[in-house]
């Protein structure tokens, strides 16, 4: 009996934990704050908002299911690669805050119809599923999304506030 106790307490701060790390997040970035460029790097599942050359922030990511190729169909889980722009903002997405990537481009258009495929779209940077929001930083663990790029809600919060529409998203490998 004392053994199942000493296991059924470990297992409960380990969780308490895992809990604590997935709500801690950096000091907020000053209200005034604004970003004239975002760069993902798939490859270190990072986003970083950039003022000039001047990093200002970076956040953990997860990306799409299959995260390790560039998206070239609809469907196929993949996170695109490439230049695109933040083009509009939706506040009434079914996760909390959506920021969307202007996939695809014309060359991802016609890269598709040469295959034979539809390239997909609605690709956004957004936060975590709405009623899901206490799962925090855990979501990083695996990447689960559509082809999206995935932040904790407290960092779209953030970039909502500091990255204006228009501003340029480089997706790198």
């Amino acid at each position: 009996m004392k053994r199942v106790a000493i296991i059924v307490g470990t297992i409960v701060v380990v969780l308490s934990g895992l809990l604590v790390w997935a709500q801690q997040s950096a000091p907020p970035l000053p209200e005034s704050a604004r970003a004239d460029q975002v760069v993902v790097k798939k490859s270190a599942h990072l986003l970083e908002l950039y003022r000039g050359s001047v990093l200002l922030r970076s956040y953990h990511v997860s990306l799409g299911r299959d995260p390790h190729e560039p998206k070239r169909r609809e469907g196929d889980g993949r996170t695109p690669e490439g230049k695109y722009v933040l083009d509009y903002r939706n506040a009434s997405s079914a996760f909390h805050r959506a920021l969307h990537i202007s996939y695809p481009s014309v060359a991802d258009v016609a890269a598709a119809k040469a295959q034979g495929v539809s390239p997909g779209g609605l690709i956004m940077i957004h936060g975590i599923k709405k009623g899901l929001g206490l799962v925090g930083r855990l979501h990083t663990l695996i990447d689960w999304t559509n082809g999206c790029v995935a932040v904790t809600n407290l960092e779209i919060e953030e970039i909502w506030r500091a990255v204006p529409d228009g501003t340029p998203i480089l997706i790198e490998p």
